[in-house]
């Protein structure tokens, strides 16, 4: 969680900042679910991908105008204030890479 937080503060880059910070925060939140509740990793797999996605389509509509809260920090970082495609891209790779790592950890 702290490099997600330094990665959201200090860096300001076209690499990192963008992708590989969209990468972690799905592992990220995968991992919190995992240890948090009871499901299937499957399922939790599945639904950090949904939340995710769907909070990319929020911030392809604009909600966070709509919710008034443009002008604050705390919630562009959170809820994300500019759409981007690839963030699609980064979240679907960090899913594919905990699913790859589920499987390597199951085998051994």
């Amino acid at each position: 969680m702290l490099t997600l937080i330094v990665i959201a503060l200090f860096i300001r880059d076209s690499f990192i900042r963008p992708f590989l910070g969209d990468v972690l925060v799905v592992i990220w939140l995968y991992l919190l679910l995992v240890a948090c509740l009871s499901c299937s990793k499957k399922s939790i797999a599945i639904f950090v991908l949904a939340f995710a996605c769907s909070l990319e389509a929020l911030q392809y509509f604009q909600f966070i105008n709509l919710l008034g809260l443009q002008d604050h920090q705390a919630a562009r970082i959170i809820i994300g204030a500019t759409f981007d495609w690839l963030d699609l891209v980064a979240y679907a790779l960090g899913i594919g890479f905990i699913g790859v790592f589920e499987r390597l950890l199951n085998k051994g």
